[in-house]
């Protein structure tokens, strides 16, 4: 029981230090991670609106490209911050009171808290903006957002080892990231997609958390193709397979090899 106490308060007070040196020392502040997704909401709806009087759902462009980017924003942001744990926190695991792993829950705590706060604000602003009345519900888009920072976690805790291991993956894997924006249906519906299209997209689990994301905006969007089971699926494997290598390589963090 002392040791579970101890490690709480081992994991708050990295969150507060995660929280002052992320953000308290940047100008802005957090408003910079609140203009970030409303910049990108933004020029999506710029662009789009120039060829498309419509949006693929809805009436609102902005509203549209939020709930594809927000969601989105929860598993990229999760995974970036996380597989970057260890090089921002190396001076803090030399202390024996100090554990790889309740640094990395702490960013994730901090993470996760920041983007639902973010999300929530550029929401508002996008329905207040555009004067929506928008039955919301917020069961399915917590749910949904919860299982696209799940992903980001299991993802980014994965790469911790194989980045140190192998610099050339990281290369690559950022790479294959670039894309990924593209590919999930941030601005516009998989399901809309001919076939085989179609299918080879829905093999992106993010895919499936952005239309669930979207079914809890718009009530009669049908999302055909959507298989939760699948993406749940996927970020529990991610996420043993991430905790696995984590584990085999506490060690070598602790000896500094990383």
């Amino acid at each position: 029981m002392e040791l579970l106490k101890l490690h709480i308060r081992v994991m708050l007070s990295l969150m507060i230090r995660e929280i002052s040196t992320r953000y308290g020392k940047r100008p802005g502040g957090y408003l910079w991670a609140f203009v970030d997704p409303v910049a990108h909401v933004l020029i999506m709806t710029v662009i789009f609106q120039a060829v498309s009087r419509v949006p693929a759902l809805g009436a609102s462009f902005p509203l549209f490209f939020a709930t594809g980017y927000l969601p989105y924003m929860f598993y990229t942001s999760m995974q970036s911050f996380v597989a970057g744990t260890i090089k921002a926190n190396k001076p803090l695991l030399s202390y024996p009171i100090v554990s790889p792993f309740d640094a990395v829950v702490a960013r994730y705590f901090v993470q996760f808290m920041t983007s639902f706060l973010i999300a929530f604000l550029v929401f508002e602003a996008v329905t207040l903006e555009n004067h929506l009345s928008v039955s919301v519900d917020y069961g399915t888009i917590v749910c949904a957002a919860s299982l696209g920072s799940l992903l980001g976690f299991g993802v980014g805790l994965a790469n911790i080892s194989m980045f140190a291991r192998w610099p050339l993956y990281e290369q690559i894997f950022n790479l294959m990231m670039r894309p990924l924006f593209m590919l999930s249906g941030v601005f516009f519906l998989p399901d809309s997609m001919p076939k085989p299209i179609m299918d080879y997209m829905l093999y992106n689990p993010i895919a499936h958390v952005i239309m669930w994301f979207r079914t809890g905006v718009y009530p009669e969007y049908r999302a055909t193709g959507l298989d939760i089971g699948y993406a749940g699926e996927f970020g529990a494997a991610y996420l043993i397979a991430g905790l696995v290598l984590f584990g085999l390589s506490t060690k070598e963090i602790r000896e500094e090899r990383f």
